[in-house]
């Protein structure tokens, strides 16, 4: 298994078409082509994919400032959302592995970036488990989301 973060890049598009999501992940986040598409309208948001083998197994967002300010004041922060892992591909490690490898593709990708912060349903225990496991600390704000309330988390970078 080698999985690895890629800024994404059309030859991915037809992999992110077919990428499926239990009903569990669709409650909590978007699809993976409904994030892209607000990618391809606000230059802030970086889309990018988690590869297994070359395969994409995951997805995620890191936003800039628009995306930050909702949750935190700090300016050198990058706002990590619509993260998930495919539904064939979870239970393999490849969530916790993609969340090793976050810190160094931001510090390569966004120098400027010293902190990486999400907001993560109360009710979704599981994805708190994981971005806690992965060195995300709690920074105690909460704000409301359209599913219910959110806690902020941050890692530094």
């Amino acid at each position: 298994m080698s999985i690895s973060l890629e800024v994404y890049e059309e030859k991915y598009k037809q992999q992110l078409e077919e990428y499926l999501l239990s009903d569990e992940q669709l409650y909590y986040t978007s699809t993976p082509l409904d994030a892209l598409e607000k990618c391809l309208t606000e230059e802030d948001r970086h889309p990018i994919v988690i590869l297994n083998d070359g395969m994409v197994a995951g997805f995620f967002v890191l936003h800039g400032w628009e995306g930050v300010k909702a949750y935190s004041d700090n300016k050198e922060a990058i706002l990590m959302r619509a993260y998930s892992i495919q539904h064939s591909f979870q239970g393999q490690g490849i969530g916790r592995e993609s969340m090793e490898q976050l810190i160094p593709f931001v510090k390569k990708h966004f120098p400027a970036k010293k902190e990486v912060i999400l907001a993560v349903n109360v009710k979704n225990t599981r994805a708190q488990y994981v971005y806690q496991k992965a060195g995300f600390a709690d920074t105690g704000r909460r704000v409301m989301g359209p599913k219910g309330e959110q806690i902020i988390l941050s890692r530094k970078v």
